[in-house]
């Protein structure tokens, strides 16, 4: 857990900055984290995409997610940061967390989990949609989260715009009063066609330099376009929960009951159910 420094509050969200987030559902910082941060997590990226870790999760064997085997595709590797210290070394830097709690009003906030994300590049225009990530919300995945004010903070390990495939958000769409649900594996971006029948859909695409990062809300509709620019794109998803947040049963409309990939790594509470507290997989970070 820590508190942050005197001389980082001034890089920390303006007032304008949290009003900005909590109507439009994202907000996009400068370039405030060190360049050394970056350096080694890109370092961290190498060494778990050859294999070498430093932890190894409770329960499971292997690292979840892309493996060499699977080919030049957009890889996700879960949990990235708690096998290999130097991307756990930017997950807890202070800033993220630190701008997570000014944005979202929270007193306390601990790590969700995080992704690991490459995009490679694709050749042509032509060619783009192999690699794109689907528009859909972070909350239709969080079904046993009681918070409904988590959030995401996306990092990419180099400058990024259109051209690299940056992530990019629908306006106020934390705001729609309806349930949205889309598919971050379908990487045809028109399925957002079934939400301009209801809605105004506006599309915000901006650039964010190397050491700057996104954050968006958890209801916020988000996805990404093609890479054309040449070189894969690195970045890490960060997500993030307030202090208050804990597991609650949700049930689908087909009857089974929600699950999410932390319930099997986190100890159980007194009550039996999945304790989202567990510091060794959801430590407080600020």
């Amino acid at each position: 857990m820590t508190t942050l420094a005197a001389e980082l509050l001034p890089l920390l969200p303006t007032e304008d900055d949290v009003a900005f987030y909590r109507s439009h559902g994202y907000w996009i910082s400068g370039a405030i984290l060190p360049d050394s941060v970056i350096d080694t997590a890109e370092a961290g990226m190498a060494r778990l995409y050859a294999g070498s870790t430093d932890h190894v999760l409770p329960g499971r064997e292997g690292i979840p997610g892309w493996s060499p085997a699977d080919g030049d595709v957009l890889r996700k590797n879960d949990w990235a940061s708690l096998q290999v210290d130097e991307l756990s070394s930017l997950v807890r830097h202070p800033l993220i967390a630190a701008c997570a709690a000014v944005l979202s009003g929270a007193a306390s906030i601990r790590l969700w989990h995080d992704q690991l994300l490459y995009k490679p590049a694709e050749s042509s225009q032509a060619a783009s949609g192999r690699v794109n990530v689907g528009w859909h919300t972070d909350r239709q995945y969080w079904r046993t989260t009681s918070s409904t004010e988590m959030l995401t903070a996306w990092v990419p390990f180099h400058s990024v715009g259109e051209v690299e495939g940056v992530v990019s958000f629908v306006e106020g769409s934390h705001l729609f009063d309806d349930d949205i649900v889309l598919d971050f594996f379908n990487p045809d971006l028109s399925q957002l066609d079934s939400v301009r029948s209801s809605h105004d859909v506006r599309i915000a695409v901006h650039e964010i330099p190397r050491g700057g990062m996104s954050f968006h809300h958890c209801r916020t509709i988000h996805g990404s376009g093609p890479n054309l620019s040449g070189a894969p794109r690195r970045s890490i998803a960060v997500h993030l929960q307030p202090g208050d947040n804990h597991f609650v049963e949700h049930q689908r409309p087909d009857g089974s009951l929600a699950h999410h990939g932390n319930d099997d790594l986190v100890r159980r509470g007194a009550d039996g159910h999945p304790d989202y507290t567990d510091p060794a997989i959801c430590p407080q970070l600020y």
